[in-house]
């Protein structure tokens, strides 16, 4: 509910209950909108005399917004650690906050000691789902940039592996292989989180070219932006020969979930019992 001016009118049910409890909080900053409420909440949770309090966010939203190239340039993701650096000390100390697959690892450090951040990420859940398709054994894992490759390529280390890269040709930005082969696997391609596609695609196109098999996608964050998601739906049951056979998202994004439900080739690998586990700590 809102008052009259749009604000939001906010009420935290059977709030002494929470005395002496551990209190979690999952939050969803989906869109600026909606971060404001959510943090009225979340700031005052804390100052209920609880045991604990631990702030879930799955998805760091301006985690890709972590840089700046010239004099002018805001950091919004530093702006944002701000912010959740300055939730209440609750009566356990400081707030735990479990963020997945953050964009940028280095991150970490926008953080103050006001809390406790821990980054978790949803890799286990993908080697899980690639253990149960058939011919597991001959799956490679791709990654579109040096980055993605040493932000995960530790964790997939008993596939076997091929980096891309971007070169520039002129006005344009090229996907190469920089190494290892495509040829004759199932190759699945490996990153954070994905806006447009657009180098997803590149990736695929360079891949099949160099034999690969079949090609899926996985990334932890589907933010798909302006429903780019639209670009990797196979519209119909013939000429998929440049399609992905799988596109593996986590519910990390719920908008993007609701809307990719049933459509192939997505499959949602749900966080609920990664965060359960975290939980438990």
């Amino acid at each position: 509910m809102n008052f009259d001016d749009g604000f939001p009118n906010l009420f935290i049910n059977n709030a002494e209950d929470l005395r002496g409890q551990h209190v979690a909080f999952l939050a969803c900053f989906s869109s600026p909108g909606v971060i404001f409420e959510q943090l009225s909440v979340i700031y005052a949770l804390p100052r209920l005399f609880v045991a604990s309090f631990t702030l879930v966010l799955p998805f760091f939203p301006t985690g890709s917004f972590e840089r700046m190239e010239e004099e002018g340039d805001v950091a919004t993701a530093f702006t944002m650690a701000r912010i959740l650096s300055n939730i209440p000390i609750s009566r356990g100390g400081p707030t735990s906050l479990v963020i997945y697959d953050i964009h940028a690892l280095q991150e970490r450090f926008y953080f103050g000691d006001q809390v406790l951040p821990l980054f978790v990420t949803g890799i286990p859940l993908l080697k899980q789902r690639l253990l149960q398709l058939p011919e597991s054994d001959k799956i490679a894992v791709a990654f579109p940039d040096d980055g993605a490759w040493k932000r995960f390529h530790k964790l997939l280390d008993h596939f076997p592996m091929v980096v891309c890269v971007k070169v520039r040709e002129g006005d344009d930005r090229i996907v190469r292989i920089k190494e290892g082969n495509p040829a004759g696997c199932h190759v699945v391609i490996v990153d954070d989180l994905v806006q447009s596609g657009g180098t997803l695609i590149e990736c695929q196109k360079v891949l099949a070219a160099h034999g690969a098999a079949k090609v899926s996608a996985y990334v932890t964050h589907g933010v798909f932006p302006k429903r780019s998601w639209e670009r990797f739906a196979h519209k119909n049951e013939g000429g998929m020969e440049n399609a992905f056979a799988y596109f593996w998202i986590t519910d990390s994004c719920p908008h993007t979930v609701k809307a990719i439900t049933n459509k192939r080739p997505f499959e949602v690998l749900s966080l609920a019992g990664s965060i359960a586990d975290v939980l438990l700590i």
